[in-house]
């Protein structure tokens, strides 16, 4: 399956916008495109049980349909680490059922792009997290950045510690976070010249930009490109 998995420099830093950008932009270019949120915390109690708005926004912007609980097959109330919130749920994260509701979730599916949960290196229990989920989806990594003070220290270590764990760092999209963020340009081309992966979009400070607004700043041929060579 081609697709790209979606992690961030911290939580908080956009990941989620840019990943329903990605499925848009994908899907516009006539892609049979679903997205997944494999773990999220911070869900509100519905009829049909809990939600999380983030994985709700992937399962709403992609044009293939898909039950909630595939596109989110953990969730969890409070906004916590997973692996806490799961362990007062009561509940073991295990990799298998998260693997078996993925490939009911790409049957039919030209691409799926995946979104992780806080940073790199959040862990599902005692003996695993974030990069074994990653591993074993062996999809490309596309990181996001989150630009204010300190972006420079926590995008390096994380693509630093994605290329230990073993995994491609195939992207990386520059997501203003901080209005106030000083040297700006500075910092970005610092960033361009250290990452050593191609930059995706730069997204400037504009709060609640809408989605299709994101997905046109996307650098759709490049993120074509991707795909193709994660095949």
């Amino acid at each position: 399956m081609r697709g790209l998995f979606v992690t961030g420099t911290d939580t908080g830093v956009g990941k989620t916008r840019v990943a329903a950008a990605m499925i848009r932009a994908l899907g516009c270019g006539g892609l049979k495109t679903v997205g997944m949120k494999p773990v999220a915390s911070g869900s509100a109690s519905s009829a049909r049980g809990l939600r999380n708005e983030d994985a709700l926004l992937l399962q709403a912007v992609a044009n293939l349909p898909r039950s909630y609980e595939l596109v989110n097959p953990y969730a969890f109330a409070p906004p916590i680490a997973p692996h806490l919130a799961a362990q007062e749920a009561g509940v073991r994260i295990e990799l298998a059922h998260i693997l078996e509701s993925y490939r009911r979730l790409c049957e039919g599916a030209d691409a799926v792009v995946v979104e992780g949960i806080g940073g790199w290196q959040v862990p599902f229990g005692n003996a695993w997290g974030l990069p074994e989920l990653a591993r074993a989806f062996g999809l490309p990594v596309v990181l996001v950045v989150g630009l204010r003070l300190g972006c420079l220290n926590h995008a390096l270590l994380s693509a630093r510690a994605i290329r230990s764990d073993g995994l491609h760092l195939a992207g990386w999209v520059a997501n203003a976070i901080d209005p106030g963020f000083e040297r700006r340009a500075e910092n970005l081309a610092t960033l361009e010249r250290s990452l050593n992966a191609p930059l995706l979009a730069d997204i400037p400070w504009q709060p609640q930009l809408p989605v299709e607004t994101l997905a046109a700043r996307l650098d759709r041929a490049l993120l074509l490109s991707l795909l193709d060579n994660a095949e």
